[in-house]
């Protein structure tokens, strides 16, 4: 009876294991649609095909901003960081810049709201990139990144929570970390960091949405990423050469894409750092505490699980 059992659990798994390798796609595949290749400049109307991150960068800095139905938060996420940006820029003119908002598919005014910063700043220094559909905040990211035009690609999320000054000790870190290599062909992956604030953070939660969160910390360092303590963090620098083996290779398209993307880097031997940044809780957040957890522990298993059986593998060089 006990071998009958055993035989039937390993028959289980194998059938699980080929369920996964026939279902999965083992390269990562891009779907864009037709009118995802253009963004628009509202001066004129007029539609102007967005660049391929293949191209040569023509500016220092791209921010992809991933945003779904955000028409109230964006406003103030843009005003804080295209007023650093143009600090910035008048401080020293090689620092031009792109933001990149995708609108993920919203149901609000979020492209409408974003147009208005096209309008006040100019199609060369803000794009708006709308989904036909949601794709989810890694498919957002994904799609934004591909069209971008940056030597260093960051993207940030829409609610501001991070302070995005804090861009330069993500900055100064990529530096140290490149210093050796030429500019374009440079591979390095900076990660904001709220580590510093996880104790806070455990006083002002439940027990059980504390267990969650270290108990999903854990799966993280067993399963995927041990170079980088907080993988979800959505402040993240890195090199265009960096985004152009990252993103392709990208198959996670929602929460637990960030984890992905580190599996990715450290596979690649990118080096990697992780930076504190000031952080604040915003009202209005998409994660849904117990549920998203839940559904992004399950999603990092299946992860490692489908690398390690070869159901999903990572192209090492540029197509």
């Amino acid at each position: 009876m006990f071998f009958i059992f055993i035989c039937s659990i390993v028959g289980l798994l194998l059938l699980g294991f080929l369920f996964l390798i026939i279902t999965s796609e083992t390269y990562a595949k891009i779907i864009k649609f037709k009118e995802e290749n253009c963004y628009k400049n509202p001066s004129t109307n007029e539609l102007l095909p967005f660049p391929s991150i293949n191209d040569v960068s023509s500016v220092f800095l791209s921010i992809i901003v991933p945003a779904y139905n955000e028409e109230k938060r964006l406003p103030v996420m843009l005003d804080e960081c295209l007023d650093y940006l143009e600090r910035n820029l008048h401080k020293n003119s090689q620092h031009t810049y792109e933001v990149v908002i995708v609108d993920d598919g919203s149901t609000d005014k979020t492209t409408e709201v974003a147009l208005q910063y096209t309008s006040k700043y100019g199609c060369d220094k803000v794009r708006v990139l709308t989904l036909v559909k949601n794709r989810g905040k890694g498919g957002a990211v994904r799609l934004g990144m591909l069209s971008s035009r940056g030597k260093q690609l960051l993207f940030a999320d829409a609610d501001g929570a991070t302070k995005f000054e804090d861009i330069t000790k993500l900055q100064t870190t990529l530096d140290s970390i490149t210093k050796d290599e030429s500019e374009e062909d440079s591979l390095g992956l900076v990660c904001g960091s709220r580590a510093h604030l996880e104790q806070e953070a455990i006083a002002s939660r439940s027990v059980f949405r504390t267990f969650l969160m270290k108990g999903f910390h854990l799966l993280v360092w067993l399963f995927a990423a041990r170079s980088v303590r907080d993988t979800q963090c959505g402040f993240k620098l890195l090199t265009r050469q960096t985004g152009r083996l990252l993103f392709p290779n990208l198959h996670i398209e929602r929460w637990a894409f960030d984890v992905e993307l580190i599996y990715i880097a450290e596979y690649l031997d990118i080096p990697t750092g992780e930076v504190a940044v000031r952080w604040t809780e915003i009202e209005g957040s998409k994660i849904v505490p117990v549920f998203s957890w839940l559904q992004m522990g399950r999603d990092l298993i299946l992860i490692w699980l489908r690398y390690t059986i070869g159901a999903w593998k990572i192209k090492s060089e540029l197509s």
